[in-house]
């Protein structure tokens, strides 16, 4: 006759008179997590804790991030450039007036990171 612990399976570690489960989440995702996927790590812990739960114990919470990174990357780069392109900062400007573009690509990039924030990481 098998005992209660052999009819549930797995396997349990004693901690003093209690046999405990082994619990392990498997994630086979090993894509990168960058800044971007970071900050919405960050954001979930602390303004989402359900979510962030939910995707933790479920084992989702690593391609999550993973996702949110290559989302935010692609909007990113694609916003550079269009907004580059719309207020015309070539590559005649940086070789003409290297402070000028600076200027203009640093304005440009702070407004994408605040677009990025709003549409994919702060959702």
């Amino acid at each position: 006759m098998k005992t209660l612990f052999e009819q549930l399976g797995g396997t349990y570690t004693m901690q003093g008179d209690y046999r405990l489960p082994n619990l392990t989440v498997e994630e086979n995702d090993t894509r990168p997590i960058g800044v971007w996927g970071q900050r919405r790590l960050h954001y979930l812990k602390h303004h989402r804790k359900v979510m962030y739960y939910n995707l933790l114990t479920s084992g989702k919470l690593h391609s999550h991030l993973a996702n949110i990174e290559e989302q935010a990357q692609e909007l990113f780069a694609r916003l550079i450039t269009d907004l580059a392109k719309k207020e015309g900062i070539t590559q005649q400007l940086k070789a003409t007036n290297q402070m000028k573009w600076v200027q203009k690509m640093n304005n440009i990039r702070e407004r994408v990171i605040e677009t990025v924030y709003s549409d994919v990481v702060f959702v």
